[in-house]
Formats: C-alpha cells, sequence, structure tokens
C-alpha cells in the first residue's frame, strides 16, 4: 500500500512538473505575433491594435515582428519550425489558405503543420484608385478601362493573394484587361497607387483610410455584400452591375500543430477577450473590419473552405499563378 500511495505521489509530482514548464515557457518569454508582411497593411494593423491589450491581459510583453517575402510564406515557414511552446504566432492573412494552390510544393503543410487559435476579423476589400484614374466609381472606371485595354494596373499584395484572386475574378466578369503588379504587402501597394506607379489596389479600409480621407486614393468600390458604413457612398461591386459579387479577406491567428492543447485553448480565452474589449473592437470595427474572435476548429474550418473555394476559381479559370 505504502508502495501504491509513493507511486501516485511521484506521478502528481511529475505532472505538476510538467504543468509548471508548460506555464514557465508561456510566462519567461514574450509574446510574438509573426506578421508576414511589411508594416502598414492590414494584417499589421490587427496585430498592432491589439498587441497592447494582450500583453496586459497575460501579463508579458507582445511583441508584433514582420518577416515579410514570398507571399507570407517566408514567415509561415518561421512559425512552423518554432518551438510548439505557444510563444510564437502566425498572424496570417488570407495567403494561408491559397498559397497550397499558388505553390504546391510548399516548405510546410498549411493543415497538418498548424493549428487555429482564433478568427480575428474578416472584412471586404476596397477598390481604391489614384485620383487621376478616370471614373468616380466602379462602372466609370471600367467603362474607361473596356476603351483602354492593358492601359490600366492594379497593385496587389503578392501573386495569389486574395486581392489578386478577386481583382482577376472581376476582371473576367467586366470583361476588361488590367495589368497585374505583385508587390509584397499592402503598405508597398498603397505607396504603388499613391505614386501613380498603379493605377489601384484593393486593400482593407483600414490601411487605406488615412490616404482616402487625405484625398490622395478616391474609393471605387467595396467587394462585401454591403456598403461599409466608413463610406457611405461608395457603392458594392454587385451594385456596380455584378450581382452576386463578394470578396472577402480574413486574419487569423495559428500556432504549429504540436503546441499542446491546454496552451491552443488559453490562448484562444486571451485573444476572444481582447478582440471582444470595446476599445479594441471598436478600432477594428472603424477600420471596416468585422470582429470575429472565433475558437480554432472555427478558423481550421474557414481556413480550408476558403482554400476549396479559390482552388475551383483558379481551375476552372486556368488562372496563371507562375510569379
Amino acid at each position: 500500500m505504502k508502495s501504491t500511495a509513493f507511486i501516485k505521489y511521484l506521478i502528481l509530482l511529475i505532472c505538476s512538473v510538467g504543468l509548471s514548464n508548460i506555464s514557465l515557457a508561456q510566462s519567461d518569454k514574450p509574446l510574438t505575433l509573426v506578421v508576414p508582411f511589411p508594416p502598414g497593411g492590414s494584417t499589421d494593423i490587427t496585430a498592432r491594435t491589439i498587441q497592447t491589450k494582450l500583453a496586459e491581459r497575460i501579463g508579458r510583453p507582445v511583441v508584433v515582428e514582420n518577416r515579410p517575402g514570398a507571399a507570407s510564406q517566408i514567415a509561415t515557414q518561421y512559425v512552423a519550425r518554432s518551438a510548439p511552446d505557444g510563444n510564437t504566432l502566425l498572424i496570417s492573412f488570407d495567403n494561408h489558405s491559397i498559397n497550397p494552390i499558388v505553390k504546391p510544393k510548399l516548405p510546410y503543410d498549411t493543415f497538418k503543420d498548424f493549428v487555429g487559435v482564433s478568427l480575428l476579423v474578416r472584412f471586404p476589400l476596397v477598390i481604391a484608385a489614384n485620383p487621376s484614374v478616370p471614373g468616380k466609381n466602379l462602372a466609370e472606371f471600367i467603362a474607361s478601362a473596356k476603351k483602354r485595354p492593358g492601359f490600366f494596373s492594379y497593385a496587389s499584395t503578392g501573386v495569389g493573394s486574395l486581392n489578386h484572386l478577386a481583382m482577376e475574378d472581376l476582371k473576367r466578369k467586366a470583361g476588361i484587361f488590367v495589368l497585374h503588379v505583385p508587390y509584397g504587402g499592402g503598405g508597398p501597394a498603397i505607396t504603388a497607387v499613391v505614386g501613380n506607379t498603379a493605377s489601384l489596389t484593393l486593400l482593407s479600409y483600414a490601411a487605406l483610410r488615412g490616404q482616402i480621407q487625405a484625398d490622395k486614393l478616391k474609393a471605387l468600390a467595396v467587394t462585401g455584400a454591403q456598403r461599409l458604413p466608413e463610406l457611405p457612398n461608395t457603392p458594392t461591386v454587385a451594385e456596380s452591375g455584378y450581382p452576386g459579387f463578394e470578396a472577402y479577406s480574413w486574419i487569423g491567428a495559428f500556432v504549429p500543430a504540436e503546441t499542446p492543447p491546454a496552451i491552443v485553448k488559453k490562448l484562444t480565452s486571451d485573444f476572444q477577450a481582447v478582440l471582444n474589449d470595446p476599445e479594441v473592437k471598436s478600432k477594428l470595427t472603424q477600420g471596416g473590419f468585422d470582429v470575429q474572435a472565433s475558437d480554432g476548429p472555427s478558423l481550421d474550418r474557414y481556413a480550408r473552405r476558403e482554400f476549396e473555394r479559390w482552388q475551383q476559381f483558379v481551375k476552372n479559370t486556368k488562372l496563371n499563378l507562375e510569379d
């Protein structure tokens, strides 16, 4: 009996040490939010909006680390190979679902090497143009583009990004040819359009707001089902003559697949609490973001559905996704 009691004691001791180690793994290091794009884009804005409140909630520093390049593949591979201790998260964009279509031989497996923590936000894109581009709205721009095939160009955040695929979908529906110019993120794409190196781009209102308010860009249309409250005079693409057209971008938090479920659950709870904080939620909503604050499995299912949708689009259109 004494031997049995001693064994039970040892098991309890080992478990408590294990739990302490998990706790230490989280408390001894800052929490790093790895963003796959340069500063200034939607993903970076979202990460930095939640950064301060998240640090307050978990009681340790939260660092936003930008690792741009290769349409988010550099950052994604980095997180996939990081320690599965809950200290390094990927704050990923719609590229997470689309990259397996663009690059079938990725250095990681999108759906096996990651587990979702929370779908943070979902949002329509705003089609914004340089003020010199003809047209006060999308319908007028398309009329001009039909007269001058190949004269206008659009800046995306990379080959196979959602703003690339959404514009290609619109081009086919409208019967226009607008040249695709891929950039390394939302910030560089905005710079290109403001500088008139490219004619237009499709990004979140949060990323474009400052330039639109300063009249350095003009909003032509919104890709959601409804107009944005912040842009009440800007029609949707559907209202512009293309019924049923919708395209939503999204941002989610992921960790390496081997992260212990208890840590993932705690991270989900922390992110949900921060996203539902009135101050954080207000800032994100004003930027045109629809706060989701989902659980991990919901994010994983959403990412898979987006992959299947755009995989079918690429297959049906035979769209060239070569860099």
